[in-house]
């Protein structure tokens, strides 16, 4: 069952801007990424963080002694060590690790840091393990707050839990519950009408 709040109040709204920010600074230090290595990096994401995926490169067996063979979406990860061809010299070994050094010291120098989604739940008061057990969605839209929770949050039990120091779902300052369709009208409105 999901849960449907909105928020109005400032300090809520402005966390959910910075998460969406943060997120799109990360798309763009992607895209620069992938420009150092010739291909587009694929934006990845787990249950509390979105970092940079494999480089959509080319299939061809030239890129193995750096690259580990392409996903089923055509990405290549960067290997930990060369795995140069069999019968090559001792001095083509020497220079595809190397290459294979730059390109790692390339790598680690221009890939953005991971972004901590939960830091943002956390911000907002949300319980990170009620989050990671049932599931949460947030937006913001013509300067309001808008959250899809997998649990509800009740602010009286909230207030009763904090005042005896015991642990709590938390609450999203502001935050009034609302309908499911008042949340699909405002996730639609935001994403140009698109379902």
């Amino acid at each position: 069952m999901h849960h449907f709040y909105k928020s109005e109040a400032p300090e809520t709204v402005a966390i959910v801007r910075q998460f969406y920010q943060a997120k799109a600074v990360l798309n763009e230090r992607l895209v620069a990424l992938g420009g150092l290595f010739g291909g587009t990096v694929a934006p990845m994401r787990d249950i509390t963080s979105h970092f940079a995926g494999g480089v959509k490169l080319s299939a061809s067996h030239d890129l193995d002694a750096h690259w580990r063979r392409p996903d089923e979406h055509g990405f290549r990860s960067l290997r930990q060590k060369a795995v140069p061809p069999k019968g090559v010299t001792k001095e083509q070994r020497a220079a595809i690790r190397a290459e294979h050094e730059r390109l790692r010291e390339l790598w680690k120098e221009h890939c953005p840091a991971r972004l901590d989604a939960h830091e943002y739940w956390d911000r907002l008061n949300v319980n990170t393990g009620n989050l990671l057990l049932s599931g949460g969605i947030k937006f913001e839209h013509q300067g309001i707050a808008y959250f899809c929770l997998g649990f509800g949050i009740d602010s009286d039990r909230h207030q009763a839990n904090v005042a005896a120091g015991q642990p709590t779902a938390g609450w999203i300052a502001g935050a009034v519950e609302i309908l499911p369709s008042e949340y699909e009208a405002a996730r639609l409105a935001k994403n140009g009408g698109a379902a």
